[in-house]
């Protein structure tokens, strides 16, 4: 195994003559990469990038060991790769269930596994329920099933954790590093990375650049409690 899950070396992108990422030069490391950055454009395209829906407009790319700056690189490494987007609103009228059997049909996983997913992301009680029905923390866990339905390498989430209450959250982050050998997650605030990621980058002037990912402070606690 490489030590780095992505390598991309002078990797930029354009849109319309203009740098949504100029050319940069960054190894993505095994294990959980937190990726800070403003929602947009930007961000969706950098993803889509590094997950291969899209091609570069300069520079190489590496993904799992495998060149995806040419087709065959990226036909190898695709059935790899998870990605669940920031938001995913095609699941209305589907239950649970059914929404992690859609996908997991098209991933190639057998159906009989699909109860085995619900019970790993601790939905099998929710399973029966409309999507348009479940609190956020639930509703993110059946997407991330569904990302995840045919064990991927790689995994990218986009800002999975918005929205997310701090008990919910304390109980999904344990998850989303187990995930799979690499995960990329990004946020919008970089506090929402800090403390629980192995690397950190954020997007600065259109690049991306190493950031600590320094643990999170912890609350104050008054005297005399």
């Amino acid at each position: 195994m490489n030590s780095s899950a992505i390598v991309a070396r002078g990797l930029g992108i354009r849109r319309r003559r203009r740098w949504i990422l100029r050319p940069t030069t960054v190894e993505m490391a095994y294990g959980v990469v937190g990726l800070a950055a403003p929602a947009g454009p930007a961000r969706s395209a950098v993803l889509q990038t590094l997950a291969t829906l899209r091609h570069a407009s300069v520079g190489e790319l590496e993904v799992l060991g495998q060149d995806v700056t040419r087709r065959a690189g990226r036909r190898a490494v695709r059935a790899r790769i998870g990605l669940l987007p920031a938001r995913f609103a095609w699941t209305s009228g589907l239950s649970t269930r059914d929404f992690v059997a859609y996908a997991s049909y098209y991933k190639c996983t057998p159906r009989r596994a699909v109860d085995a997913i619900l019970e790993r992301f601790g939905l099998s009680d929710a399973a029966a329920l409309e999507m348009d029905m479940l609190p956020q923390d639930l509703r993110l866990r059946a997407g991330i099933a569904a990302a995840c339905a045919h064990e991927p390498e790689l995994v990218f989430l986009d800002e999975p954790l918005a929205g997310i209450g701090d008990s919910e959250r304390e109980e999904l982050i344990p998850l989303l590093r187990a995930l799979a050998p690499a995960v990329v997650v990004t946020a919008a605030d970089p506090a929402e990375l800090s403390g629980w990621c192995d690397q950190g980058l954020s997007m600065v002037r259109g690049r991306l650049v190493e950031a600590p990912c320094v643990p999170r402070p912890r609350a104050r606690v008054p005297a005399g409690v």
